[in-house]
């Protein structure tokens, strides 16, 4: 297949282009410099695979959890090279729950079957979910409903590995007493994913593509900050 994949979900920028069985991938900066740095580093990519947007099968981008603006950045650049493919005609794109490219990461590098994907959220709390690989199917299943809460509410079961970049940030208020590796949502993670997910018709219109968010709201409105002060000010009966 002829793929291109992307995440901006952490603070690192992976890009990975699949042309046939060839791979080339990137690894850079992300947060704030990735908006920057994302588009120039696609099309260098794919002058390197020999490959041009209009022979592309689809595009492959990490949708979430992470950051909310790296999600944004990823969503629209998708959006729109999915949109301006094939001459206009388009081309599909693949969203890719980034807590699946953490486990498949995992499963990877360190042979990791069952696991606990765990991203850091900031503000005290991290993104996680239950991941276990089925090897007879060649597929992985996850929760339904990714988690989030803070590090130390976090239940691993005996014998399953976490794996992600919270461990650094929390340490041992993050599952003390289970097995750690360090693993990101890389664009190669999401290419080995991308077969299955597109066999099982994950595919799906650019103008469908969104965001999975599962912290609604990052700050309180003008309004909501000001019924706080005045609620907080009112002398209690």
């Amino acid at each position: 297949m002829n793929l291109l994949a992307f995440d901006t979900s952490t603070d690192t920028l992976f890009i990975a282009v699949q042309h046939g069985q060839g791979v080339w991938q990137y690894q850079g900066p992300g947060g704030a410099q990735a908006s920057a740095s994302l588009i120039p580093t696609v099309r260098n990519l794919m002058q390197q695979a020999g490959l041009s947007f209009d022979t592309l099968d689809a595009i492959v981008f990490g949708r979430g959890p992470g950051s909310f603006t790296g999600l944004r950045t990823a969503c629209a650049v998708a959006q729109g090279l999915a949109f301006g493919a094939r001459g206009g005609q388009g081309v599909p794109v693949l969203p890719v729950d980034t807590l699946l490219a953490v486990a498949e990461e995992a499963r990877l590098q360190h042979g990791c079957t069952q696991v606990m994907a765990v991203l850091d959220a900031r503000m005290d709390e991290v993104y996680h979910a239950h991941c276990e690989w089925h090897e007879a199917e060649g597929q992985w299943t996850a929760d339904a409903e990714f988690g989030l809460s803070a590090p130390q509410s976090v239940l691993v079961p005996a014998g399953w590995t976490v794996a992600g970049n919270a461990r650094a940030a929390y340490g041992e208020r993050l599952a003390p007493a289970a097995l750690h590796v360090h693993a990101l949502p890389t664009a190669t993670a999401m290419l080995r994913l991308a077969p299955a997910l597109l066999a099982a018709g994950e595919g799906i219109a650019a103008s469908d593509a969104l965001p999975r968010y599962i912290r609604d709201k990052v700050a309180k409105t003008t309004a909501e900050r000001d019924a706080l002060r005045a609620a907080q000010a009112t002398p209690t009966p």
